[in-house]
């Protein structure tokens, strides 16, 4: 039991939410945190259920999406270790505003809305992290507003591309990384389909722009693949 708490502490303490607590603080989430397990593909939770609390991310990685009534995906953000989800509705007191779903296997701990009062009235300055986490979620979707209301998927295809390459491995012939999703996946994060991610791969890799096989990618060319990104057609 003390073995497990450790690691709930572990866990807590890489969370920008909670960085600035102390041991006895975090101490008392960590004991009243909940693990849970998902198995890649399990729902964590749909947009409209009654919230509850919030998830930390320990293991795994969770996708917060939303889907319109035509079952089209827009993926909102792919949260990892280290990460909070669901902290709006825990102060707004609504619903869901969307549907998150482990796209690997995963652990994450559940905080209780109550008990997240209680550390938010004990301790103020988590209220004040809390808004700047916000803040933090509000630009990342004016970001995709932006992106979906005046780019192209060519566009949207380039920038995600070039972020991915920021982690990539540097080759002699270029940069190399492994799309950690499918085209499918991709075409949800970017707005579109899958077949516009496919085609536009394929134009990229005809102008000797990037190399694709299978999921691995070589980036060849990339101050064009960043002039994509500033194109208008």
């Amino acid at each position: 039991m003390a073995h497990e708490q450790h690691g709930r502490l572990g866990a807590l303490k890489k969370v920008p939410l909670f960085a600035a607590l102390s041991e006895s603080e975090l101490g008392f989430l960590a004991e009243r945190a909940q693990p849970r397990a998902y198995r890649s593909g399990e729902i964590v939770f749909t947009e409209g259920d009654p919230c509850d609390g919030l998830f930390v991310a320990e293991t795994g990685a969770v996708k917060v999406y939303k889907l319109s009534s035509a079952g089209r995906e827009q993926v909102l953000t792919i949260e990892r270790s280290g990460s909070s989800i669901a902290e709006l509705p825990v102060f707004d007191g609504g619903n869901y505003p969307a549907s998150a779903v482990a796209i690997e296997d995963s652990r994450l701990l559940f905080i209780s809305k109550d008990d997240f009062y209680r550390l938010c009235v004990s301790h103020p300055e988590v209220a004040l992290k809390f808004l700047r986490v916000i803040g933090s979620r509000l630009r990342l979707l004016v970001n995709i507003i932006e992106e979906l209301s005046f780019t192209t998927v060519r566009q949207r295809l380039a920038a995600l591309l070039v972020r991915m390459a920021e982690k990539g491995i540097r080759r002699p012939q270029g940069v190399e990384f492994t799309l950690p999703a499918s085209q499918q996946e991709l075409a949800a994060q970017i707005g579109t389909v899958r077949e516009l991610v496919s085609r536009n791969l394929s134009r990229f890799q005809a102008e000797g722009i990037l190399k694709v096989k299978g999921r691995r990618v070589c980036i060849l060319n990339q101050e064009s693949l960043r002039a994509e990104m500033d194109r208008f057609d």
